[in-house]
């Protein structure tokens, strides 16, 4: 019992020792010791302060740089992109003429083709024809048939023709009597328009024109002539005259070549006169009635120039 006590009175003055020496003051050395390791801290801390604000600044500036750069660049490509525009504006309104050029250059050229189509059909059917006469007089004269013309055609003989009768020109016949002129043929007629046309004789091509109309409306260019008395009134400046001369086309001549050209030219004679709506209908049929085609093309191109849709807006069901 009395060790007991003896051990817990020693742990008890170990403990108070220690203690005591816990709670007295340091030594000033001790102190300035640990003031300076503060200080120097501090002064770490500082300059990892100084040194992030500097990295800070320069990341702002870089930052800034590219910024600039940017919006350097996105006003450069602004420019570009106005200068782009004002381009295909100036192209989208030129485009109209140089199409509109361009197709009557080639108008031309189509027209001469098919006149030599129909030129080199007839000129076949003539050989058919000569062929035919000529089998048919080789079979009278391999036959020994001959053919007595009416009436006495011996000129030596009294009552017939002298010699070289039949060949005086015309209005000089030794009779008196003037034999009608030969009428001139529908493919010179034709060409004498065109010809005129393309050189800018327009009165005259008109005549011609519409003489080719009275005199071979069957033909198979007739369309063609109605059309161009069309073309020379649009050219004129002749509106009015020009949508008649091309519903004549439309309604007249309805499978002809000139179908298609003459409702889109009708159609841009109506918007020189500001008759949108009807106009706008007209293109939209080209559109619809011809697809893929060069009219239909230009009708398209006609179409975006009003601001307008190629196809009518259906009304909305109810």
């Amino acid at each position: 019992m009395s060790t007991k006590w003896v051990v817990l009175a020693v742990a008890a003055l170990f403990i108070g020792a220690l203690g005591g020496s816990m709670m007295s003051p340091q030594p000033a050395g001790a102190v300035n010791r640990d003031m300076v390791q503060l200080q120097e801290q501090v002064s770490q801390l500082l300059q990892g302060q100084q040194d992030l604000r500097s990295a800070i600044d320069t990341s702002n500036a870089s930052l800034r740089t590219l910024v600039q750069q940017q919006l350097d660049a996105v006003n450069h490509l602004n420019g570009q992109m106005s200068s782009l525009e004002k381009a295909i504006q100036d192209v989208q309104a030129n485009s109209g003429s140089r199409i509109d050029s361009m197709s009557q250059q080639t108008q031309g050229l189509s027209d001469n083709l098919q006149d030599v189509q129909t030129r080199v059909g007839k000129l076949g059917q003539q050989l058919t024809d000569m062929q035919n006469l000529l089998q048919s007089i080789d079979g009278k004269v391999s036959g020994g048939q001959q053919q007595p013309a009416p009436g006495n055609t011996n000129p030596g003989a009294p009552g017939g023709p002298g010699p070289g009768a039949g060949n005086y020109p015309a209005g000089n016949a030794p009779n008196g009597n003037m034999p009608a002129m030969p009428p001139i043929s529908a493919d010179t007629l034709y060409q004498n328009g065109l010809r005129d046309y393309n050189t800018g004789k327009y009165d005259l091509a008109h005549q011609e024109f519409a003489d080719y109309i009275r005199n071979f409306p069957s033909n198979d260019l007739a369309s063609n002539a109605q059309f161009y008395l069309g073309e020379i009134s649009y050219a004129q400046g002749n509106y009015k005259d020009a949508i008649n001369d091309y519903d004549a086309v439309i309604t007249n001549y309805p499978h002809s070549f000139k179908l298609s050209d003459s409702l889109l030219k009708k159609a841009m004679a109506e918007q020189e006169l500001g008759m949108k709506t009807a106009a706008a209908r007209d293109f939209r049929d080209i559109v619809r009635r011809f697809p893929g085609s060069d009219s239909s093309r230009r009708a398209q191109a006609r179409l975006r120039e009003m601001g307008l849709s190629t196809t009518a807006s259906r009304p909305t069901q109810r």
